[in-house]
């Protein structure tokens, strides 16, 4: 039987601890017994925040983004976690999760791929469900509304323009951006991502309007699309110009 969290010393005390030497000082099994305040006759909160540290099955364990993705079922099965706690600590990484997101009374201009990460990494890099998203822009590149296409439903490679394209063209918007995720955790993007993207353009720019370019986010990174496609391109006219000259 492990010790009562009054036996500890007070230096070893969650709360005590982050009186005495500041927030930023507590492990991360000491925020989540903050979370969800108080432990069994057999475990302190401490000793169960680390029982559901043990559920991050990930390659990269001390992330713990794994719990965004932690359903209440999961966690009430630690014995000592009930439904009330199991809320507490959902509620505690949606807030998290909200915070990481921009400010929306601020402009947000998309001009590349590292704006798009900055504004979608966080939300959409541990996601288990494949998500499509539509950032839609004016015509100085400022972000005048972000939508889900899909949902964890229907994959992008089965994705019709007409899907993408109706928003924007009830809005009159003059420039898009694609976004999805790969669960998979590698941003390569598919030949199915690929000639799905081209559809879209060609779509797009049948209704005068501008597909910037489609990101994919992993949790090991992001990739532009249009951007692998223009290198393509570029690699290929250099390798002609090289054949023609000799």
């Amino acid at each position: 039987m492990s010790l009562k969290m009054k036996e500890l010393p007070i230096s070893e005390r969650p709360y005590e601890k982050a009186q005495m030497y500041g927030i930023g000082k507590l492990s991360d099994s000491e925020l989540i017994a903050i979370i969800i305040k108080c432990g069994t006759k057999e475990d302190t909160s401490v000793d169960l925040a680390r029982k559901i540290l043990n559920l991050n099955l990930t390659e990269e364990q001390g992330n713990l983004s794994f719990l965004q993705n932690v359903s209440i079922e999961e966690l009430t099965k630690i014995k000592g976690i009930g439904k009330v706690k199991a809320i507490q600590i959902m509620a505690a990484c949606e807030l998290a999760k909200r915070m990481s997101k921009p400010i929306h009374s601020a402009k947000i201009v998309i001009k590349e791929t590292k704006d798009v990460s900055n504004l979608l990494m966080n939300e959409l890099r541990y996601e288990r469900r494949e998500i499509v998203k539509l950032l839609i822009l004016n015509a100085k590149n400022i972000l005048i509304k972000n939508i889900n296409i899909t949902h964890g439903g229907a994959s992008f490679a089965s994705l019709e323009p007409h899907a993408v394209l109706a928003e924007p063209v009830k809005m009159n918007a003059p420039k898009i951006v694609l976004v999805h995720n790969h669960p998979s955790g590698d941003p390569s993007p598919s030949d199915g991502d690929f000639q799905v993207t081209e559809r879209i353009k060609e779509s797009a720019n049948v209704m005068g309007i501008e597909l910037i370019d489609h990101i994919v986010i992993a949790s090991r990174g992001c990739s532009s699309i249009l951007g692998i496609k223009k290198a393509q391109e570029e690699k290929k006219r250099e390798k002609e110009k090289k054949k023609f000259k000799e």
